[in-house]
């Protein structure tokens, strides 16, 4: 799903993942776990992540995987010293493999959920969703966009205030801040770009870095990129880190807009 097109409308259905997940992994996009399964993360693994991860999210978090798939980035995370993983995925096939595969750890949790519907969590339950792909699925679906604004809506619903939302996305700004703006309650976005793997691996000619590129990018007052701004690698992951506003702010919010609409009439 890389490369910024849609290679698919059948990304937001069951049907679509189950047959995927139940079929093997071609070998040159999947690693092999320990249960000598075949496994596969979209864009960036963990490694590429732990940075910006440990930076601005705490190990005892709520956290809550959206669209988790076989990714091994809900794994790594606990064996890194995270405390509660939270697992969701509209395939049935694929959380049977991993609630298998993860039967001894704890930590990890897998409960088969389309993300437009997550009433099984209630208001405020999670310190951060995070979203590797699935906002890109949703977009690509029948029901794209009306299917990713309900998924955002309650990722809104579900973030306790001031919690964040953090989304890797093949989507530039302009395809992604107006939506996640419209989502309601994510008043602070910021930006990070990470050229992909291969890119990486060209750069440093083959040698493993001891920190992967990653460049904060301050957006424009719109919400896009600075108009001088040139990607080094036009196949980048763009990293959005969206804070819910905590509970006092959100209060002011309400009060001054009805102050306006007062004002107003």
């Amino acid at each position: 799903m890389g490369g910024g097109e849609c290679r698919s409308n059948d990304y937001g259905a069951a049907a679509y993942w189950d047959s995927r997940y139940s079929s093997p992994s071609p070998s040159s996009t999947a690693t092999t776990g320990g249960g000598g399964g075949a496994f596969f993360d979209w864009y960036q693994a963990y490694p590429a992540l732990r940075p910006l991860l440990r930076a601005r999210l705490p190990a005892s978090s709520r956290v809550l995987m959206l669209g988790c798939g076989n990714s091994l980035l809900s794994e790594d995370m606990v064996k890194d010293g995270y405390e509660e993983v939270v697992n969701v995925d509209i395939s049935s096939v694929v959380i049977e493999q991993m609630r298998e595969k993860h039967v001894d750890i704890p930590q990890l949790t897998y409960f088969q959920m389309d993300v437009r519907d997550m009433s099984l969590f209630g208001d405020g339950t999670f310190d951060c969703v995070l979203d590797k792909g699935t906002l890109d699925a949703m977009m690509c679906g029948d029901d794209a966009p009306l299917g990713a604004s309900k998924m955002l809506a309650e990722v809104a619903r579900i973030l306790r205030p001031g919690g964040i939302y953090m989304l890797i996305t093949y989507g530039c700004p302009k395809e992604r801040v107006q939506l996640l703006y419209q989502a309601g309650s994510h008043k602070k976005i910021e930006l990070y770009i990470m050229p992909t793997p291969g890119y990486q691996l060209k750069w440093s000619k083959g040698v493993s870095l001891a920190q992967p590129i990653m460049e904060e990018v301050s957006l424009t007052v719109d919400g896009q990129l600075p108009p001088d701004y040139v990607l080094k690698d036009p196949e980048s992951h763009f990293i959005y880190i969206c804070k819910k506003p905590d509970a006092a702010n959100e209060a002011n919010s309400v009060v001054a807009n009805e102050g306006e609409t007062i004002t107003s009439k």
